[in-house]
């Protein structure tokens, strides 16, 4: 996969959309994201406060397939920083 450069939220479409370095543009549909791996109001508060405050963290997370390891840590803000 190419490398991603940047991530921005559009509260139009409620999608988080990533560009990637050879211009390729991918669009997450949060809400389904939130179907899947948001099973409690915890886990929910959780995805939503990356999607608003880190998109390009949530945007890793969802594209590695670590969102269901990152909300069983306990939703603690920030372990996805270097």
């Amino acid at each position: 996969m190419n490398k991603l450069l940047s991530c921005r939220f559009n509260m139009d479409t409620n999608r988080v959309e990533a560009q990637f370095e050879d211009e390729t543009v991918l669009a997450l549909d949060c809400i389904a994201i939130e179907d899947e791996y948001g099973n409690t109001p915890a886990q929910r508060a959780e995805l939503d406060w990356l999607l608003y405050n880190k998109p390009l963290e949530y945007a890793q997370m969802v594209l590695r397939g670590e969102t269901e390891h990152y909300l069983s840590l306990g939703c603690d803000h920030g372990w996805l920083e270097d």
